[in-house]
């Protein structure tokens, strides 16, 4: 286990964003996107990180972009330090494994969220009103159900700190437009099964994951990351048994927990204790052993 990395502070290349996992550095037509090994919960930084998750991340990510590429542009140059500028080089003691050179995109203002399965803030929506993001479902379904197909149940990005709202598809087209949004309607849906039919090969479940796509010009991009136990629900597959939740390889182990000890979800986080952190790691190196056959 290395010594985790909470934050980086490189002088001589300008920080643009510190996101609630990335620091991204702008390199002129190009950015350094590295993962650090923070986490977050409910849309807040937990004060503890997680060793290692930001390597974690980015060797599943690259793993996916890659296999992705027949569908849909991908913003990653490489994922390899010795190709980055050297301004950035000098610095690879913090960033290999964990970095990114990325092409430069206009992010669109919308996470993309595809649910295959109900959970979550879907589940909660369901039981409320019997719908997700205006999607009318069949009545009678139980937590953890597979859904009839896969919806695009869009949402907003926010502030770190502040919830992201779910919102429908008429909203996405006001934002955006309706010709881009039916276009990151049909890639969301068509990377989600794609990935959900490998993962299940490799006896994991994607009960439902989140996207991020930006503009170049009239290209769109898939950008940040994809299909990571960050962005995704991952449940193993050989003890699903719809009715409640599931056990998984993702953050809901992290959430779990700060329900349990009812945090209100708001700004400050509490501290994690050193087993929560432990196994939240153990969880995440077990999604990328299953995923990518790689380990740290």
């Amino acid at each position: 286990m290395s010594q985790a990395v909470s934050e980086t502070d490189f002088k001589d290349i300008k920080l643009i964003k510190r996101g609630k996992v990335r620091d991204i550095y702008d390199l002129g037509d190009k950015l350094l996107m590295v993962a650090t090994d923070r986490i977050s919960a409910f849309d807040v930084v937990m004060p503890d990180p997680i060793p290692d998750k930001g390597k974690i991340l980015s060797k599943i990510s690259l793993f996916w972009f890659d296999m992705m590429k027949s569908i849909v542009n991908h913003h990653v140059i490489s994922g390899n330090v010795n190709d980055y500028p050297s301004e950035c080089r000098k610095y690879s003691d913090i960033i290999n494994q964990r970095s990114m050179l990325v092409k430069k995109t206009e992010p669109l203002p919308v996470e993309c969220v595809v649910r295959g399965y109900l959970s979550g803030s879907g589940w909660s929506s369901y039981k409320e009103r019997g719908e997700i993001c205006g999607i009318k479902l069949p009545k009678g379904l139980k937590e953890s159900d597979k859904l009839p197909e896969p919806i695009f149940t869009p949402s907003t990005k926010e502030d770190i700190g502040v919830h992201d709202i779910n919102i429908d598809f008429n909203e996405t087209v006001k934002r955006i437009g309706k010709e881009l949004a039916e276009s990151i309607k049909r890639l969301s849906i068509e990377i989600y099964e794609k990935g959900a039919q490998f993962a299940a090969q490799k006896g994991i479940i994607v009960a439902d994951t989140k996207f991020e796509f930006g503009l170049a010009g009239n290209d769109i991009f898939i950008i940040d990351e994809i299909l990571t136990p960050d962005s995704s629900r991952f449940w193993p597959k050989d003890n699903y048994i719809p009715g409640g939740p599931q056990s998984s390889f993702d953050k809901q182990y992290l959430r779990d927990y700060l329900l349990s000890i009812n945090w209100d979800k708001n700004p400050p986080a509490p501290s994690i204790p050193k087993n929560v952190i432990d196994n939240t790691r153990s969880k995440y190196m077990e999604a990328l052993k299953r995923l990518t056959g790689a380990e740290l």
